[in-house]
């Protein structure tokens, strides 16, 4: 997998600032408007997250990116539980759209329910704020979580609480663990890779490349208690850096496997 070069050179700018970020807004601007009209008779959201999927694939193809979803026999093996991925980028929610083949609902900052089109596809779709520097709101939010999943909705959370400066894992929250738990659902580890690489933290233009989602095996949570959830938390950290080791084994196994055959 290509790293992003620094500094990037002057062509992937000028196409991300001429063609990626025009076309993104149209797109963003079209699908959030066209949910935000279906809301008003869509009550159980579902023509709305297909939106949503189509808006998510549109911009992962827009960045000129390929998506390999690997693992989704791991997606099907329970109809509720709570899905965890590393953060890596802003584009990590549009590839999580574009790959998870279910209506969810996702615990995100609350900061993004003002921007236009985003937050209010976030609001009126029913997804769910979350302010992680007010401990009484995060208990709140939590608790609306643990009523969607026992209602029968899948949740998806970024444990990390924010992206990645480094592309490394970051301290985990205890909310996907607390959630998971309460609910007496799985907890579903996912990896991404490849997407820091399109658009890291603090960076404003595209590096394409080939993006990877991979799904782990669920972790069972049928009679844990609360007093657990750090050693979930834990344990939920450690599924996700192995997958994302994994993943890098894969790929140089397959260097190693392509550099023997041009060899013979």
């Amino acid at each position: 997998m290509n790293r992003r070069p620094n500094p990037l050179p002057r062509l992937y700018r000028w196409r991300t600032n001429l063609i990626h970020v025009p076309v993104m807004a149209v797109v963003t601007a079209v699908c959030g408007s066209i949910s935000l009209l279906v809301s008003f008779v869509d009550k159980r959201g579902r023509a709305q997250h297909r939106i949503a999927r189509i808006w998510a694939r549109a911009l992962v193809w827009g960045t000129g990116c390929s998506l390999t979803v690997r693992g989704t026999e791991n997606l099907r093996k329970h109809p509720v539980a709570v899905y965890a991925s590393n953060h890596t980028s802003y584009m990590d929610t549009p590839v999580i759209f574009a790959a998870l083949p279910f209506q969810f609902r996702i615990l995100a900052k609350k900061e993004l329910w003002p921007i236009a089109f985003i937050g209010w596809y976030l609001d009126r779709s029913g997804q769910i704020p979350i302010d992680t520097r007010n401990p009484r709101a995060t208990l709140s939010s939590l608790g609306v979580g643990v009523k969607a999943l026992r209602s029968g909705m899948p949740i998806f959370v970024f444990p990390e609480g924010g992206r990645t400066s480094t592309g490394e894992l970051r301290p985990f929250l205890s909310g996907a663990a607390y959630l998971a738990i309460r609910a007496q659902v799985p907890l579903v580890p996912i990896a991404l890779k490849g997407v820091y690489d399109l658009l890291p933290i603090h960076a404003h233009h595209f590096y394409p490349g080939e993006l990877t989602l991979t799904v782990g095996e669920p972790i069972k949570t049928t009679g844990m208690t609360p007093r657990q959830t750090d050693a979930l938390t834990a344990r939920l950290r450690d599924a996700i850096e192995s997958l994302r080791h994994s993943e890098s084994a894969v790929a140089q196994d397959s260097v190693e496997e392509a550099a023997v055959r041009a060899e013979v």
